[in-house]
């Protein structure tokens, strides 16, 4: 019997504890997770990519089954070439469903041997967003709550709070 891989991609800028809720339940469902921060063209990261692998891998060290990277291209070809068969997304609010949706779609298009699992993060982590919380720090609000220690103590340090 092969082993089960899945990717969880995303920027993880930083990991809360809601992205830590997914893999929770994620490890449990697959044999392998492979955490991938994806470049978002988008976006200007708060970390960079050293500062949100090192968090990462900080917030998961306990894990044998967890390994994190990153890859710059479609994600569908990096499943490819890690043999996967699905990748992760996280569901938080009706909101994210239609451009996961979209997303989804066209990852199957692009790869019809990679499979979306959506995973509803808990709810008492619903309203987190990696923006939300960097915005939060920035302002000086209580964000310890939300992210690992670790996480926290760098994003005090980011803002100087």
């Amino acid at each position: 019997m092969s082993q089960k891989i899945v990717i969880y991609p995303g920027s993880f800028d930083p990991i809360t504890h809601g992205h830590l809720d997914v893999i929770d339940r994620a490890i449990n469902l697959f044999d392998h997770l492979i955490i991938t921060i994806a470049t978002h063209r988008d976006k200007e990261p708060l970390f960079d990519l050293d500062e949100r692998l090192e968090m990462i891998r900080a917030c998961t060290a306990d894990y044998e089954n967890v390994e994190t990277t990153f890859y710059d291209g479609l994600i569908v070809d990096f499943a490819r070439e890690k043999g996967a068969c699905a990748l992760i997304r996280g569901l938080r609010f009706v909101s994210d469903i239609e451009f996961e949706f979209q997303l989804a779609w066209v990852n199957r298009h692009l790869n019809k041997d990679v499979n979306t699992v959506f995973l509803m993060t808990d709810a008492k982590y619903m309203h987190l967003s990696s923006s939300v919380i960097r915005e939060a720090a920035d302002l000086g609000g209580d964000i310890d709550i939300y992210v690992p220690p670790v996480v926290a103590e760098r994003l005090h340090e980011k803002f100087g709070k």
